[in-house]
């Protein structure tokens, strides 16, 4: 027995302004579309449920391609910075933190961005010392590709003043020599990281159920993930992804980026790539090749304009990378590389030409920020689709202006070239990066723009229109994991994974998009969220 939907605007993304009149559903898969007359009479005896949309606006399940599910839920549990526009609002949330927290006790914070301050200073080791010494206090950068501690964090986690820098990873000091406390790329942050206490199952499936119960109200039907390797390896946490979204109940389409120290575990579990549960499937290894920009350490052609003595981390060398490329092949596996810089995007095409992935399948470079055009050309004709954050542009800019030589910026963000050339995008937030509310994704690939700002955005002639901008988070997203023929449109025979829209997205100014909300999350023909009963559900057979 299935459902009818009915009585709104339902854009089928097969096409800009395709929408049909009413869809039946059944078994979690759309069965037919057509007019409501047409469908009444043709699956009588199957419509079990009838649901008016009252005139409200359908797509196929909106889908985030790449976010950190289980830290989008750390940043809901903990204290957040990212709102703060300045160093001393951090420091005074902190000491107030600190006067309610038991001494001994962890003080960990998400989201501090120095280039949103008005003086960019950092945040050190000696100005956390001065607020406590008794609690081990943990600064995440808005990246995650940074972190600033205390002297009671060093303590906690065993590092002495003469630690050692990993490779790939950089440990900061003071012009004396002490740790300043500020820790770059995961090498070096483990470092720190692995002694956090309390995360385990119940601390990891926590964060979750407040993850997916904030995706649902935003709309999102599922996201590519990438989290098995944080939180006490692979086993607890993908035991707490089945516990929340297959025994709890909470379904969501959780496509899991694999780690790619997470592999040999995912392999001993007997986990293979595009298996798993109903709602849980293993995707493509995740490598990261560089940081991040506002860290200085992604992966550059070129001296850092505003630091030229640096060009960026490779986190392998290019034997390294080629080796683990190798390794995802013989697991039957494509690659989701972290490429933020052009030379760490030149690197991933390298191993990605010497070792193409099986036929059928495509790898993804995640960010594609910084691209030279002839790099563009090349990827433009191997199998690969750009995983980008158009949430992006509005926070990097106008300072990634300072870091990034001009030329090269020239052709980088350049999401519309992309599209152009061909080349298949998805579109992703990197929450808790950036919001995870898809909605402020799509407006920033439509305007280009910051939020609430009189400025005209940054790089016009790379807008995309509003179907383009919904086709990264429906289509592309679908397309990613390699499943564009039953996922991303409403059309017969694809999942039947719906958001539904107060108003019609397609139609307003792009200021309207940030207006618009949804009222209800459907996956698996299960309604996950629905905003005050706002669709009128009926059972033509109830008496």
């Amino acid at each position: 027995m299935g459902t009818l939907w009915f009585n709104g605007s339902i854009y089928t993304m097969m096409k800009e302004g395709d929408r049909v009149e009413a869809l039946f559903s059944e078994n979690g898969i759309i069965v037919d579309t057509g007019s409501s007359i047409y469908l009444r009479q043709k699956y009588a005896g199957n419509i079990s449920r009838e649901i008016d949309l009252k005139g409200q606006t359908m797509l196929p399940g909106l889908v985030d391609s790449h976010l950190h599910l289980v830290g989008h839920g750390e940043r809901l549990l903990r204290l957040d910075l990212s709102l703060m526009k300045g160093r001393e609002a951090i420091l005074n949330v902190l000491k107030e933190k600190c006067a309610v927290t038991p001494p001994g006790k962890w003080i960990v914070a998400e989201g501090w961005n120095e280039n949103e301050w008005s003086a960019p200073e950092l945040i050190l080791r000696d100005e956390l010392d001065a607020i406590s010494t008794e609690h081990p206090i943990v600064l995440k950068r808005i990246c995650r590709h940074a972190l600033v501690v205390n002297s009671s964090a060093l303590l906690a986690a065993n590092i002495k003043e003469e630690a050692e820098e990993p490779a790939g990873g950089v440990i900061c000091r003071y012009p004396d020599g002490r740790l300043n406390g500020l820790f770059k790329e995961s090498q070096a942050q483990n470092l720190i990281l692995d002694s956090l206490p309390g995360i385990d199952q119940d601390y990891i499936e926590a964060a979750l159920s407040e993850a997916i119960a904030d995706a649902h109200k935003l709309g999102l039907t599922g996201g590519h993930t990438e989290d098995l390797h944080y939180y006490n390896g692979f086993v607890p946490t993908y035991e707490a992804f089945k516990s929340v979204i297959e025994e709890n109940g909470m379904a969501f389409r959780a496509n899991l980026l694999v780690h790619h120290e997470a592999l040999e575990d995912m392999l001993a579990a007997g986990g293979r790539y595009q298996e798993g549960t109903r709602y849980i499937k293993f995707d493509s290894m995740k490598i990261f090749t560089d940081g991040s920009l506002g860290g200085h350490t992604a992966l550059l052609s070129e001296p850092y304009a505003d630091q030229s003595g640096t060009n960026g981390v490779a986190i392998f060398t290019e034997g390294e990378l080629h080796q683990w490329v190798q390794k995802a092949r013989q697991a039957g596996m494509p690659i989701a590389a972290h490429a933020i810089g052009d030379l760490a995007f030149e690197y991933v095409l390298d191993a990605i030409e010497v070792f193409p992935p099986k036929l059928g399948l495509r790898d993804r470079l995640i960010h594609a920020q910084i691209v030279r055009p002839e790099l563009l050309e090349r990827a433009a004709v191997l199998p690969v689709i750009f995983d980008i954050q158009p949430g992006f542009v509005p926070s990097d800019f106008p300072w990634v202006e300072e870091k990034v030589p001009a030329k090269l910026l020239a052709s980088s963000y350049a999401w519309k070239t992309y599209l152009r050339m061909g080349i298949i995008c998805a579109g992703g937030s990197d929450a808790p990066i950036e919001p995870l509310n898809p909605l402020m994704g799509i407006h920033a690939a439509v305007t280009r723009a910051k939020i609430d700002s009189d400025e005209a955005g940054y790089g016009l002639a790379e807008r995309l229109t509003v179907y383009e901008a919904f086709s990264l988070y429906t289509k592309g997203s679908a397309a990613a994991i390699g499943q564009e023929k039953r996922r991303g449109m409403i059309s017969k025979g694809y999942d039947a994974d719906f958001t539904v829209f107060d108003q019609d997205v397609f139609t307003g100014k792009p200021e309207a998009l940030l207006g618009a909300e949804a009222v209800m999350t459907v996956i698996d023909d299960r309604i996950m969220y629905d905003k005050n009963n706002s669709c009128k559900t009926s059972n033509p057979n109830a008496k």
